[in-house]
């Protein structure tokens, strides 16, 4: 599979596969292909994986689009103002990424609800209780909102990330979540009672304008006008 992200600031990725070549999506984010590209969808992996996968925020069904009768193309868009990256997926080398950033993967990648292993920073910390995990092998693409900033992170070295804005990180980092300081702190900062704390050893990638910030800066101005 060959691949060209264009566009910005809402990027597509074009994918040329060989025949009989796949690839697989979890909601209508496929935007043009050629007509030899046949798609049918299923449950990916069994009813359990695909309850597992409505539970992180993503669909029960998969979408496999399979190149027919010789080479073909798909191009898959984001939904958001923001970048698609490219991630790869290897045996050990698992991705855990926020729920709906998964755009689109060869089908050697396989997808299961990530959980927290401390449930307070699944409550409190950011994207929620649920993350997704991306396992198994092949090329993954997945939506930053905004522009995507990475950092390495070194054994034992942390960072301090603002609710949503942690869009990815390796499997071997692990998340929590700290309490904001001082009761004014926490009233009057704007910034939120928690702060989600990840943890290294690994790469984590951050975003830079999360949706759900965007919606709330937002929602004011909507309340205004339905009155």
């Amino acid at each position: 599979m060959k691949y060209q992200i264009v566009g910005q600031p809402m990027p597509v990725v074009i994918c040329n596969l060989d025949q009989g070549e796949s690839m697989i999506t979890e909601r209508g984010s496929m935007a043009w292909m050629t007509p030899n590209i046949v798609l049918s969808t299923n449950a990916g992996g069994g009813i359990g994986k695909a309850f597992g996968r409505m539970f992180s925020g993503e669909s029960i069904f998969q979408n496999v689009y399979t190149a027919q009768n010789g080479p073909g193309m798909i191009a898959f868009a984001s939904s958001f103002p923001g970048v698609i990256r490219r991630v790869e997926v290897a045996p050990g080398k698992d991705i855990v990424v926020q729920k709906s950033a998964f755009l689109a993967s060869q089908q050697g990648v396989s997808l299961s609800v990530f959980f927290q292993k401390k449930i307070a920073a699944g409550l409190f910390g950011g994207e929620g209780f649920i993350m997704q995990r991306l396992a198994g092998n092949g090329t993954a693409f997945i939506e930053i909102d905004g522009y995507a900033v990475e950092y390495e992170l070194q054994a034992g070295q942390s960072m301090v990330v603002d609710t949503g804005n942690l869009a990815m990180m390796d499997a071997t980092c692990s998340v929590d979540i700290q309490m904001v300081k001082g009761v004014k702190n926490m009233l009057f900062g704007g910034e939120g009672v928690f702060n989600t704390v990840v943890t290294g050893p690994g790469k984590i990638i951050l975003q830079t304008m999360p949706i759900n910030g965007v919606a709330a800066a937002l929602s004011p101005f909507f309340n205004s006008n339905s009155n």
